[in-house]
């Protein structure tokens, strides 16, 4: 995909080939959803592998919805994702490091 944005995530979510991006939009949408202070501290908790299971839902769903998929965090939690939940929390890591990315 040529125009593929390099903060773009790829993932099979129910045997469809989606993308994934965390926009401004999804950035703020996490900040409200999940217990985390700041993004800073959402980070930190993928980098010391302390995320939970609700973080890497919130995470995919937020990113899905970024790439404007129409898809709920319950219907993301009920998802096969291809490669199971640590393909799942590896793309969510991913979207997470490739949203602070600065652009060269």
């Amino acid at each position: 995909m040529a125009n593929r944005w390099r903060g773009d995530v790829p993932l099979v979510v129910d045997g469809e080939r989606c993308e994934a991006r965390l926009t401004l939009g999804a950035l703020a949408e996490l900040e409200d959803s999940l217990d985390a202070e700041s993004l800073v501290g959402l980070v930190e908790r993928f980098e010391g592998s302390r995320f939970t299971s609700r973080d890497v839902v919130a995470l995919l769903g937020a990113g899905l919805r970024g790439t404007g998929k129409h898809i709920t965090d319950a219907q993301v939690a009920d998802a096969h994702i291809e490669g199971g939940p640590m393909a799942a929390a590896k793309a969510a890591a991913e979207l997470l490091a490739r949203a602070f990315v600065v652009p060269e």
